[in-house]
């Protein structure tokens, strides 16, 4: 099986093409620059370098939020499109378990996270299950920072943090965690679009039509709106 895997679902841009057990190629920059105008171009450049003509995909996997708005849509209607016009099956995978495998053999819990403001974030709980599979164990969320830590003091082991927006948050979560939080390093803050790819390989395709992002709040314009509308 090939795919393609993109992810824009935050500041970080990755795209990468695997085949089967192996991964044929990788991008990834961590800069503030706009996604819109720079993921087709490294598609293409990516799809190039490795070989692969669109129509040789069997798969395209696509990061589906939570994260930036603009950078979810951007990612998921791209892989819509390439899905639908290449008639190609489409998976959606959640950005926190993509970022989460950074910490898939860590001795513990894994807690990826982005910022979502006004002292939240979008959030999981992420480690091995009693079959020894590392899945999401408590669902992802959006929550307040101190709501999320106090619930995270209710487990016994050591939990993992990661994410490029950690240093927002570290102070407090040592505060209140002390040595329970390990911090990971700067390697770990990176999601993978190779990880992303290799997820998206074992899962059931979603319906192109009504797959949709996973935002887990509304954008402030559409709160905004619906108090105008009295709702």
């Amino acid at each position: 099986m090939k795919v393609l895997a993109i992810d824009t679902s935050n500041l970080v841009m990755g795209i990468s093409v695997l085949d089967e057990g192996k991964v044929l190629g990788e991008y990834i920059t961590n800069l503030k620059k706009n996604h819109s105008i720079r993921v087709m171009p490294a598609i293409e450049e990516v799809l190039k370098e490795t070989g692969v003509k669109p129509a040789e995909l069997d798969r395209i996997v696509v990061a589906k939020g939570p994260g930036s708005y603009t950078g979810v849509r951007i990612g998921v209607t791209i892989a819509k499109t390439l899905a639908w016009t290449l008639k190609k099956d489409l998976v959606g995978v959640s950005s926190l378990e993509v970022l989460a495998q950074s910490g898939k053999y860590f001795d513990g819990f894994v807690v990826p996270l982005f910022d979502a403001r006004r002292t939240q974030l979008f959030t999981g709980l992420y480690g091995q299950d009693d079959s020894g599979e590392f899945r999401n164990l408590w669902g992802d969320q959006i929550i307040l920072l101190r709501d999320w830590l106090e619930k995270l003091q209710t487990v016994d082991k050591k939990i993992l943090f990661i994410g490029n927006d950690l240093p927002l948050h570290q102070e407090t979560i040592k505060e209140v965690l002390g040595n329970q939080a390990v911090f990971g390093q700067v390697s770990d803050h990176n999601p993978r679009p190779s990880e992303l790819g290799r997820i998206g390989m074992k899962r059931e395709p979603d319906d192109i039509h009504s797959f949709t992002p996973s935002y887990l709040q509304l954008a402030e314009a559409e709160v905004n709106w619906l108090k105008s509308q009295g709702k």
